[in-house]
């Protein structure tokens, strides 16, 4: 009896493990996503701004360096969040697994693991698109 009862807490310590690995994998792609738009954000009004004042070599300068970090930044997000994806995938898969041995996987909704991937898709989408924009308007103005 006592194997059984120390096979249970090292479950539950399991899930808790996971079930904790899964919010920081949350707060972590939430930091890459508001990160990454509102640099682009920024990056839109600043570069914006000074495509339309006089066209100096400075300026075109200026420029070209809030482009490279905005490409480096939409990258490193893009990454971080193809990554964060992966990790959540396979801790769900791992909460699933350990769901069916308790024989109580009828209670977790499978169909959740397409919906975080579309989440996902919309994430990166969003953070490719806010950048496209940050670094095509200005030049346009120009």
């Amino acid at each position: 009896m006592p194997i059984r009862k120390k096979e249970g807490t090292m479950i539950e310590r399991v899930h808790e493990h996971i079930i904790s690995e899964l919010g920081a994998n949350t707060r972590t792609d939430t930091i890459f996503v508001l990160t990454a738009i509102i640099l682009n954000l920024i990056t839109l009004a600043v570069n914006s701004g000074i495509a339309s004042g006089e066209s100096t070599g400075t300026n075109t300068i200026v420029m070209f360096t809030f482009v490279a970090l905005i490409i480096v930044i939409n990258f490193v997000a893009e990454i971080g969040l193809i990554r964060g994806r992966q990790m959540r995938k396979k801790l769900l898969n791992g909460l699933l697994r350990m769901y069916k041995d308790q024989g109580v996987e009828g209670y977790y909704d499978q169909s959740l693991l397409s919906d975080y991937r579309t989440r996902y898709n919309l994430f990166m989408l969003t953070v490719l698109f806010t950048g496209l924009i940050a670094i095509v308007i200005p030049f346009i103005i120009r």
